[in-house]
């Protein structure tokens, strides 16, 4: 699925990052623990939460991860902005909770972020 359609079936904002809407989203994360991400995720994952410090920039720089979904409406101060903008990290905003923008996009057939072979 393209970020562009992510985008679409959260009815969310993109807050930084346009040049970036074609990107290709193979997983998905839904996540407040940073520990959780690194650990768990991989390359081309999509990391939805509610967190908005900038240790989740930083999160998803070194996860490799596509792009970055602030939920229940939650907006990033311009400092976190700035550094997507730096780290080429687009983020979008969704009025949608964590639990239900995970649902819509697993209704489109995204996968979990979970590592091959680490599923339960």
């Amino acid at each position: 699925m393209k970020f562009i359609e992510v985008q679409q079936v959260l009815d969310a904002e993109v807050v930084s990052g346009i040049e970036c809407i074609d990107r290709e989203v193979f997983a998905v994360c839904g996540s407040d623990l940073m520990s959780d991400v690194l650990a768990f995720t991989k390359e081309s994952t999509l990391l939805l939460t509610g967190l908005t410090n900038i240790q989740v920039i930083r999160t998803a720089e070194m996860s490799d991860l596509v792009g970055i979904v602030f939920v229940r409406g939650k907006r990033p101060g311009p400092e976190l902005i700035k550094l997507a903008d730096i780290k080429s990290i687009p983020l979008l905003v969704t009025k949608h909770s964590l639990y239900e923008s995970c649902g819509r996009l697993y209704q489109k057939g995204m996968k979990s972020c979970l590592k091959m072979g680490d599923e339960p």
